[in-house]
């Protein structure tokens, strides 16, 4: 049989619930088999297995943030809550602490001046957060223990290793960091850009990924065993599967990929361009969430695999996305190069390789899938023209993430400055800040605010699509 045979992941469910997007996941305790979803619509769901096996019901919607939420973790059961508790992060700056039967906080953390991206919890319900504050913070119960400071940049990614009192943060700086009782024991130098998530696989080894469309397999004791290039652009998550090393990555190409013995043995494109958030079940099975607000689960298992008209449906879906090129995630591309449809004939070489063809003027994107032995449509190749709908949330500026970053040019000669927005923020106030932080005329005041206005369509919080000329996407 060849590699991959009988080993291959298939759809096994789509949710729908959340009205955003979906940007953390966690495996649940309870119920059992069950995980946790967080989102842009501020909101956390419980999802629990149906009793078919294949899908999963929400059990619960909690609330108790004022603004998107960003990330979630389980705090282990103890005495007093044999249940465990979920911990959800967000960009109002609080922490929310929730029972897994209550839709309501049991209470709130406030402390962070700034979006609290992750969070990781440990022995004896410590918990650690990462913020683009800068600063991580380790929290007991309702009180802050200790502040880690040393990052230069926003903390996207925090864990509690198994080792008593042993940290990670990695962050925008670029740098991964091990701290032991609040002191930074040792940096971790490598990635080129920031860091976006990390994963334990032992007490020894953890693995990181990117901005810089790399994961890298790390020792404790500073030393990069291993690097892993696949992805075609930012990593924004990584996952580790059970009682093993292979692992789980998601990112900004539209992908999720599986990754076994150090190789990408798979490659799964969504009909979304921001895949935010991945987490792998007990069972195997991989949770997924995107900037289309939909959770999807694939599993191993044939029991567990959605019907044949389901995977029709997706892989239809698929097939109608469309891929700009100027994201890079097909690589270069030169339509009048391309060869027709007969160049689908010769079968691919390696799972999740793509492979561009030109049919009655239009440009079309196919994926080699080894296991069902043919190409998948994965979407029409449109040209740049018209306007650019980019992601939600999704412009990086100095290692924060924001719904837009505009070019001001104040004067024809002078220097052209960088003002990041984002559409839940007064536009005024953003105006008068810039020109203060830059040092401008504030009679310019009017002139940025209407800029500001113009430039977002008086969007509110329910489109997020820029329809601005060239967004700067650093």
């Amino acid at each position: 049989a060849m590699a991959g045979e009988g080993s291959t992941f298939r759809l096994r469910c789509s949710l729908l619930g959340h009205g955003q997007d979906v940007r953390g996941l966690t495996r649940g305790l309870f119920p059992e088999g069950g995980f946790i979803s967080v989102s842009r619509d501020r909101t956390a769901r419980l999802w629990a297995p149906d009793g078919l096996n294949r899908g999963f019901t929400e059990m619960h919607c909690m609330s108790g943030h004022s603004n998107f939420v960003s990330c979630v973790c389980i705090i282990p059961p103890s005495d007093l809550y044999p249940r465990g508790l979920i911990a959800t992060g967000g960009n109002d700056h609080n922490i929310c602490i929730f029972t897994v039967d209550n839709p309501a906080p049991l209470y709130v953390l406030k402390g962070h001046k700034n979006t609290v991206c992750s969070l990781s919890s440990g022995k004896f319900g410590t918990l650690l957060s990462g913020s683009w504050d800068t600063t991580a913070k380790v929290w007991l119960n309702d009180r802050c223990m200790m502040t880690l400071q040393g990052h230069t940049a926003a903390i996207w990614a925090v864990k509690i290793l198994p080792e008593q009192g042993l940290m990670l943060t990695g962050s925008a700086d670029k740098t991964i960091k091990l701290w032991k009782a609040g002191r930074c024991e040792r940096t971790f130098t490598g990635h080129e850009d920031c860091v976006r998530g990390l994963a334990i696989l032992s007490e020894m080894e953890f693995l990181s990924c990117a901005n810089d469309a790399s994961v890298r397999r790390w020792q404790i004791s500073g030393e990069c065993l291993q690097v892993y290039y696949g992805h075609t652009n930012y990593i924004y998550s990584i996952s580790v599967f059970p009682r093993c090393k292979d692992f789980v990555t998601t990112g900004e190409d539209r992908s999720l990929r599986i990754w076994k013995q150090g190789e990408c043995a798979q490659t799964i494109r969504l009909p979304a361009q921001s895949v935010w958030c991945c987490c792998v079940l007990d069972n195997g099975d991989i949770v997924v969430g995107a900037s289309d607000g939909i959770i999807r689960v694939f599993t191993e298992s044939l029991e567990r695999t959605a019907s044949a008209e389901e995977i029709q449906a997706f892989e239809n879906e698929l097939a109608q996305a469309s891929i700009d090129p100027k994201t890079g995630d097909l690589g270069d591309i030169n339509a009048d190069d391309l060869p027709g449809r007969e160049h689908l004939k010769d079968p691919g070489t390696r799972d999740g390789q793509t492979r561009l063809i030109k049919d009655n003027g239009k440009v079309e994107a196919y994926q080699w899938s080894v296991s069902e032995r043919r190409w998948i449509k994965i979407g029409d190749v449109v040209g740049s023209s018209g306007a650019t709908q980019q992601t939600s949330g999704k412009v990086l500026f100095e290692g924060k993430e924001y719904d837009y970053v505009f070019t001001i040019d104040v004067n024809e000669n002078g220097p052209s400055y960088k003002l990041p927005y984002n559409i839940t923020d007064d536009p005024w106030l953003t105006a008068y800040n810039f020109l203060q932080k830059n040092d401008l005329n504030p009679m310019f005041l009017d002139q940025v605010a209407k800029f500001i206005m113009d430039n977002t369509k008086g969007q509110t919080l329910l489109s997020t699509s820029n329809q601005f000329s060239d967004p700067f996407t650093g």
